[in-house]
């Protein structure tokens, strides 16, 4: 039940914080920004310190120890990569064009002949 009550208490002042945005529509817009951060951030700070921010936080933490074991291509093999899939969008849209003029000829030979 508690943790219910903190992320209840985290919606609240995130909300708290936007409707600052607008509460304090004559201010600079300097504070009013700080207003809604600062909901921001006092709202994260209330979830985390509940079960389920706790677990998203471990599982962010896994996420980022996951992208780091990723081997990621090399320039050589982006350019390739996006050379080909350039190369096909090319062909592909030559081929879409025949085949729609040829359509085109054929529609406009049956109309012309009724």
């Amino acid at each position: 039940m508690a943790d219910k009550i903190k992320i209840a208490v985290a919606v609240l002042l995130a909300a708290a914080g936007v409707g600052g945005f607008y509460y304090l529509d004559q201010s600079p817009m300097i504070l009013r920004v700080t207003a809604v951060l600062a909901g921001l951030v006092a709202g994260a700070v209330v979830f985390w310190t509940s079960g389920p921010g706790k677990q998203f936080y471990g599982f962010a933490q896994e996420s980022v120890a996951e992208t780091k074991k990723v081997v990621w291509p090399t320039r050589k093999e982006t350019l390739q990569t996006t050379g080909i899939v350039f190369a096909f969008m090319v062909v592909m849209a030559l081929f879409l064009w025949m085949v729609d003029a040829s359509l085109l000829w054929v529609v406009k030979k049956l109309l012309g002949q009724s």
